[in-house]
């Protein structure tokens, strides 16, 4: 984040996918929004350690809701919009788009005008990364929400997290960009292990970040940036 506000120019959204906190405490939830805190848009969505009403609560401010109801959140730009989808599932780690969040999204591309590029994120990727460990709980029953993108061509990219690395493939057509991680990073299945369960690096990695650039067009490119050493002493 102080890399971020260091930055010249402002940004049109800042997007966090999700794993806010590690254990779904209130007391993680107060301490990340106040690590947050920035000039730029933000907008956030629940991962496989979340829990959803101490997320809505602390973290968005949000009271009144539906007890354990899905976290979904739209961003309307000038020239875009992002929807973010909660596909945590509670109690797991693996992740699905629920019914009522897959009529939600269609309800804010219905709400979209004809010929605005929209940006569909959400935490778990929905199709094989070829990593097993993040394979084996990424986001299932994605069939539906293919089925939707064919018929909705103003979807131009899906972003997630969940893998902690840098990632890209495509999903109905359209990119998916995965990002990479900030505090811990995964290794990949060439790369050595000490031990089976030894999938992911702590912070011998730096934190990175991807930036996401819409032409006229509504094509994205995506430049995927390691975070300054001096950026990082300064947080």
């Amino acid at each position: 984040m102080a890399y971020l506000e260091s930055l010249d120019v402002d940004l049109d959204a800042v997007v966090v996918t999700g794993d806010m906190a590690d254990h779904g405490l209130e007391s993680e939830y107060t301490l990340v929004r106040e690590l947050l805190r920035t000039r730029h848009p933000l907008l956030v969505c629940p991962g496989n350690h979340d829990r959803r009403d101490a997320f809505r609560d602390v973290l968005l401010g949000m009271t009144t809701h539906r007890s354990g109801a899905p976290v979904n959140q739209v961003l309307r730009g000038d020239a875009f919009t992002l929807a973010l989808c909660d596909s945590s599932v509670p109690g797991k780690d693996e992740g699905w788009l629920e019914d009522e969040t897959l009529a939600w999204l269609e309800g804010v591309l219905d709400e979209t005008p004809e010929g605005m590029p929209v940006l569909v994120g959400f935490h778990h990727p929905p199709t094989a990364l070829r990593m097993p460990f993040v394979d084996g709980i990424r986001q299932f029953g994605e069939d539906r929400l293919a089925e939707l993108a064919e018929r909705r061509p103003g979807i131009v990219a899906f972003l997630c997290g969940h893998a902690h690395t840098a990632a890209a493939t495509t999903f109905a057509g359209r990119p998916l960009l995965v990002a990479p991680g900030v505090i811990s990073t995964s290794k990949l299945p060439w790369e050595p292990y000490n031990h089976p369960n030894d999938h992911v690096y702590r912070d011998e990695m730096a934190p990175s970040l991807a930036f996401h650039l819409l032409d006229q067009e509504g094509r994205i490119t995506t430049h995927f940036r390691s975070v300054p050493v001096e950026a990082r002493a300064s947080s």
